[in-house]
């Protein structure tokens, strides 16, 4: 179990196991009187997951009156599974992977979009930097990515695919993030990769790998995509939405307040409120990072005019689902709980 400073953030075996709903053996009265939510999240201490802990940090949960417990795991894909599974009530990852669920007849929606930019850098190793000077330089090389089929992959696909290469002209490696990507592209086990802020600035620092492209803000993914792509949101299954508005609207209202709080804070502030064990050992470094992707927080929580129209044009142009799977983009979003919220 790895608990950091008023953090909530256990394995989802052990909840399980033990039938744990909030971090703490005995609830106080108060608490008890609380409604208790699982939580997972595709990496918590990445930046593009920050309104996460940044919420339950600023207390925004309990003054909603939930007791959330924030779950940690690899990547968004684990936490979509075990949404879907019911095993947790809500999941944090990336808003494509609603749409690829409806193309198999399951049904999950984002109900607020934390950020309307991936956050994400395709990496090079600086070894190989003098070889590779663009995505179509990538052909038969090994890259990395958080795991297979999460957003980290989605995002190396369209790349690709924008380059002239496809899926199968690659060789895809699970290598996490932080440390384990950090250590699969010393060691020469990946050429390039996908992955997130604190990690790219730590390569960086470090010497070990270089941006290849850049997708830390809307600007700047627009350019490299040719649209918009909205990424981190929070999803729940369609019927538990539906049959617990109540919840999930106190649930969206302490995110509402955070993305807020954030657009009046600076980097600076907003890093001084986060575990200090998020910043690898280099607070400066992570502040640095932070500073130069806050314009990739959604301002209000609400899915952006086009973002799920250019996430699906191309999730059907990478083939990631059916060119003709009939995909209703209503039921992979609402803004309903956004828009009520205070």
């Amino acid at each position: 179990m790895n608990i950091r400073r008023t953090r909530c953030c256990l394995s989802l075996s052990l909840i399980v196991l033990l039938g744990l709903v909030a971090c703490g053996a005995t609830p106080s009265s108060s608490a008890a009187t609380k409604v208790h939510l699982l939580l997972m999240v595709g990496g918590i201490n990445k930046q593009i997951y920050l309104p996460n802990m940044l919420t339950k940090q600023l207390g925004y949960f309990d003054q909603e009156g939930l007791d959330v417990t924030l779950i940690d795991e690899a990547s968004g894909q684990s936490a979509e599974d075990l949404v879907l599974n019911g095993q947790v009530n809500a999941g944090s990852g990336s808003y494509n992977h609603t749409i690829e669920l409806q193309a198999q007849g399951k049904q999950m929606e984002c109900v607020v979009q934390l950020d309307i930019a991936p956050g994400e850098a395709e990496m090079v190793a600086t070894q190989e930097a003098g070889k590779i000077h663009s995505m179509a330089d990538l052909k038969g090389k090994n890259l990395g990515v958080t795991e297979i089929g999460s957003g980290t992959q989605a995002l190396t696909i369209a790349l690709l695919h924008r380059a002239g290469i496809t899926p199968d002209q690659v060789h895809f490696t699970s290598v996490g993030a932080d440390d384990t990507f950090i250590a699969a592209m010393q060691q020469g086990r990946i050429d390039a990769g996908m992955t997130t802020e604190p990690t790219i600035s730590r390569l960086i620092s470090s010497g070990v790998g270089q941006v290849l492209v850049d997708l830390r803000t809307p600007q700047m993914t627009q350019t490299a995509l040719g649209g918009p792509y909205p990424f981190i949101c929070v999803f729940m299954r369609n019927d538990y939405v539906a049959k617990n508005p109540s919840t999930v609207q106190k649930l969206v209202n302490a995110y509402v307040k955070t993305l807020k709080w954030i657009q009046t804070h600076t980097a600076e502030e907003i890093t001084d409120e986060m575990p200090s064990d998020y910043y690898f050992g280099n607070k400066a470094l992570y502040v640095t990072a932070l500073r130069n992707q806050l314009s990739m927080f959604s301002p209000n929580g609400q899915m952006p005019a086009g973002g799920p129209e250019s996430v699906l044009s191309i999730e059907r142009q990478t083939d990631q689902i059916a060119p003709t799977a009939p995909i209703d983009l209503t039921q992979t979003y609402t803004n309903q709980f956004v828009n009520n919220a205070g």
